[in-house]
């Protein structure tokens, strides 16, 4: 994931910052608990396609 794409990415809900989790491939909003799927190198930021964490899954800091 590109840096400076990360650093103007935004959660399309709250606008809040975005976490990226290399491993699953995702990019966490911490505040609405959703990860938005990256895929081939490309974030997907539709709230349809985003999941819910689950409440025993670690947010992580």
């Amino acid at each position: 994931m590109d840096k400076y794409l990360l650093e103007i990415l935004v959660c399309p809900l709250c606008k809040g910052p975005l976490y990226y989790d290399k491993k699953a491939e995702e990019l966490i909003c911490r505040p609405d608990r959703l990860a938005y799927p990256v895929r081939d190198g490309i974030p997907v930021m539709l709230e349809d396609e985003a999941r819910e964490l689950d409440p025993e899954e670690g947010v992580p800091a």
